[in-house]
């Protein structure tokens, strides 16, 4: 059952890593090179697509983690499992406090509609995003590392 869920986690948490990675270093940075802002619109929708998917996702992974840690308790590589877990927390935290309010604004901009600072809460978004890549790296680490 442990090894089970273990191999799950890694492959959950694995998948969120590599969509937020595509996002934070492919996708976005494609999107902001179109002309004429052509990136607006693939970015807000982008937002609200993935602004109803992720957090299940994140959650998802907190909870696989937890109860990982629940039943490695004690055992080899538990406390991996345990701050790889603290990290998904952090990264839940994160999105929370500073990228779902920028991500919320961004659901329901338009051509005809938007701010006209949007390209800085993007890139502030986008910065914070680079930090929560990396901490998700990181616990997606710690879980594979665990697992071996």
């Amino acid at each position: 059952m442990q090894d089970t869920l273990a191999v799950v986690t890694v492959v959950v948490v694995g998948m969120m890593v590599g969509v937020e990675f595509a996002v934070a270093v492919f996708v976005n940075p494609i999107l902001d090179r179109l002309p004429n802002d052509g990136g607006l619109a693939a970015r807000s929708d982008g937002a609200r697509v993935l602004g109803r998917v992720m957090p299940f996702w994140y959650i998802g992974s907190v909870v696989l983690g937890a109860v990982w840690v629940a039943l490695a308790w004690g055992s080899d590589g538990a406390s991996l499992v345990a701050a790889g877990t603290v990290l998904l927390v952090l990264s839940v935290v994160m999105s929370i406090l500073l990228l779902v309010p920028i991500n919320s604004r961004a659901a329901t901009w338009s051509h005809e509609g938007v701010p006209a600072d949007w390209k800085q809460q993007l890139g502030r978004w986008d910065r914070f995003h680079y930090v929560r890549v990396g901490v998700i790296v990181l616990a997606f680490v710690l879980f594979a590392v665990a697992l071996v």
